[in-house]
C-alpha cells in the first residue's frame, strides 16, 4: 500500500512515522507547503518527498492522509474523493457547517472513505467509560463532566486560524460525549472568558470556556476548556450514574493536587501536551485507517460523526456570542444518531 501524506508539521510527522513502520504500508509520498520540511522528513524515514500536492495525485497512491492547516481540509477531501481515494483527515473537516456538508457530500457521491482524526475514540480510558455506560454498570446516567486544559497557549498567529476554543479544543469533548454515552445533545448554553492574554481578544477568541449541555435522555453534561492551565495538560471525563461513578484521565500524571490531608500526592511528572497524553491513541487510529482501507474493519469515525461534533461546537459558539440557550435543531446537518 502506498499512502500520500499531505502536511508534515507536528501531527503529520507523527502520522508519517506510524505509517512508515506499518507492515502493510509499502511506501509513503510526503508533501508540505514547506517543501524542505517534507524533504527532511522523507530522508529521515527513507520515504519519498513530492514537490507539491499535485504530485500526490499524479504519482499514484492508494490512500491519502491530510494533516494540513484546517483551511485546506475540505478542498483536499473533495479532490481525494473525486480521485476515488480513501482519506484520513485530522479534525475538523472545515471551520463552518456549509464547507463540512459540501465535503461530506463529495465523499458520499463518490462512494469513497473518509475517516476523521478523533483520536480519543482509541484511548483506553474513554473506551472503558463507554463500556461502563453500555454494560449498565453506572445505572441511569445523570451527570457527565468533561474538561480539556492546555498547559500553555498556542502561538498568537495560529489563533485566528484555529476556529476558536469550541471548534478547536472542546470539539474533542463533544465527540466523546456522543461516543461514550450513545446520546445526542439537544441544547447548549455556553460562556467564555477572554480575561487572559490580549492575543485572545485580538483574535476574537476566548482563553477559557464552559458549556452546559442537555442530552436527549435528560442527562446533564458540562464541558470546560482553557489554554492557561499552568499545572499541566489535563483531560478528564467523569460519568456519574445512580449505581456507580467512573472517571477518565485520572492517573499518576494528572496535573491536580489534593488539599485533603490524606489525599493523593501531586504528580511528579504531569502531562505536558496532547501528543504525549494520547500517543498510543494516535498510533491506533492510523492502524485502524490501514485496516479500513484494506476492508478489514468498519470506519470508526466517518464524516457524519465529525459533523455532529462540529454542530455542537457551532451551537456553543452561537450561544456564547448571543448569550442565550441554543437548540441543536437550529443548525443544519442533524441526521446522525450517536452510536450505541
Amino acid at each position: 500500500m502506498r499512502i500520500g501524506v499531505i502536511g508534515t508539521g507536528r501531527i503529520g510527522t507523527i502520522h508519517a512515522n506510524t505509517l512508515s513502520r506499518h507492515r502493510d504500508v509499502g511506501s509513503l509520498i510526503l508533501t508540505d507547503a514547506n517543501p524542505s520540511r517534507a524533504q527532511e522528513l522523507a530522508q529521515r524515514l527513507g520515504e519519498t518527498a513530492a514537490p507539491g500536492m499535485d504530485e500526490i495525485f499524479r504519482w499514484g497512491v492508494d490512500a491519502v492522509v491530510i494533516t494540513t492547516a484546517t483551511s485546506a481540509h475540505a478542498e483536499l477531501i473533495g479532490r481525494s474523493a473525486r480521485s476515488g481515494l480513501p482519506v484520513f483527515c485530522e479534525k475538523p473537516i472545515a471551520l463552518d457547517l456549509p464547507g463540512t456538508l459540501q465535503a461530506i457530500a463529495e465523499v458520499e457521491t463518490a462512494g469513497t472513505i473518509l475517516q476523521m482524526g478523533f483520536q480519543r475514540r482509541f484511548d483506553a480510558g474513554y473506551a472503558g467509560a463507554r463500556e461502563a455506560v453500555r454494560s449498565g454498570r453506572l445505572g441511569r446516567l445523570h451527570t457527565v463532566r468533561a474538561l480539556t486544559s492546555d498547559q500553555a497557549p498556542p502561538p498568537a498567529a495560529w489563533l485566528p486560524l484555529s476556529g476558536g476554543l469550541y471548534r478547536d479544543t472542546l470539539i474533542h469533548d463533544f465527540d466523546m460525549l456522543r461516543w461514550v454515552t450513545g446520546r445526542e445533545v439537544v441544547d447548549v448554553y455556553a460562556a467564555g472568558s477572554d480575561a487572559g492574554p490580549v492575543m485572545f481578544r485580538e483574535a476574537g477568541d476566548v482563553d477559557t470556556a464552559a458549556a452546559v449541555l442537555t442530552l436527549e435522555d435528560g442527562t446533564l453534561a458540562t464541558a470546560t476548556a482553557t489554554r492557561l492551565n499552568g499545572a499541566g495538560y489535563d483531560v478528564r471525563m467523569e460519568l456519574a450514574g445512580e449505581l456507580d461513578q467512573v472517571v477518565v484521565g485520572l492517573d499518576d500524571r494528572t496535573p491536580i493536587a489534593s488539599t485533603e490531608p490524606t489525599g493523593p500526592p501531586a504528580a511528579d511528572k504531569p502531562w505536558t501536551g496532547f501528543l504525549e497524553r494520547f500517543g498510543p491513541a494516535y498510533e491506533a487510529e492510523l492502524n485502524a485507517f490501514v485496516e479500513v482501507v484494506r476492508g478489514e474493519r468498519a470506519n470508526p469515525c466517518d464524516g457524519r460523526e465529525a459533523l455532529q461534533a462540529l454542530r455542537i461546537s457551532e451551537a456553543c459558539e452561537l450561544s456564547r456570542r448571543e448569550r442565550r440557550p441554543v437548540a441543536l435543531g437550529e443548525l443544519p446537518g442533524g441526521t446522525t444518531t450517536a452510536a450505541l
